[in-house]
């Protein structure tokens, strides 16, 4: 878990310093960062969790590179206000989802409808962007290869809050501040 000071300027062409990076503008840094073979290498991989490298997106946005041991997962997240991008880059990610705005306080559990979950399987190359308070679960499903993926958010993650999920019953169980993981 090292920090990158930056991207190679072919990768970081971040929009001018007063211009706000949109959704498009992150997914576009992280489709140009998971083609970059040489920084997708120097992840290191550890067996048995997550590994992670910090960095440097577009436009004041927070970036991360991150390896997915098989059988790991992130658990039911948001991330608050920050809109965010991410895209394979080696292996397979499965992202399960929920269409549907979540109220953002003065809540503990909710029961969700039917027809509120999404499910994607994004393989190496493909990816997504997504809005503000967009909770879902980002999973390596294979029994014996490692994944590789690249986030990024904007504005950088303030907050992350972890929910667990039982059927259609979700419960806010915690609320990680960005020095939890830095």
């Amino acid at each position: 878990m090292s920090v990158f000071p930056s991207l190679p300027s072919a990768l970081n062409n971040a929009p001018a310093a007063a211009s706000v990076p949109t959704q498009a503008d992150l997914l576009e840094f992280v489709r140009r960062a998971a083609a970059d073979t040489a920084l997708i290498d120097s992840l290191p991989l550890d067996p048995e969790g997550r590994t992670w490298v910090r960095l440097e997106g577009p436009g004041g946005s927070e970036a991360w590179l991150i390896g997915w041991p098989p059988g790991t997962g992130t658990g039911w997240h948001d991330h608050a206000e920050s809109i965010g991008a991410f895209v394979t880059a080696r292996g397979e990610l499965r992202e399960n989802a929920l269409a549907a705005r979540l109220p953002t306080d003065g809540w503990k559990t909710l029961e969700l409808t039917d027809g509120v979950d999404r499910t994607r399987q994004l393989p190496a190359g493909l990816g997504r962007s997504f809005g503000h308070h967009h909770v879902h679960e980002v999973l390596n499903q294979s029994t014996s290869e490692h994944a590789v993926s690249v986030h990024a958010y904007y504005p950088p993650l303030p907050l992350i809050r972890r929910y667990s999920r039982t059927g259609q019953v979700l419960r806010l169980e915690q609320v990680e501040r960005s020095e939890d993981w830095q």
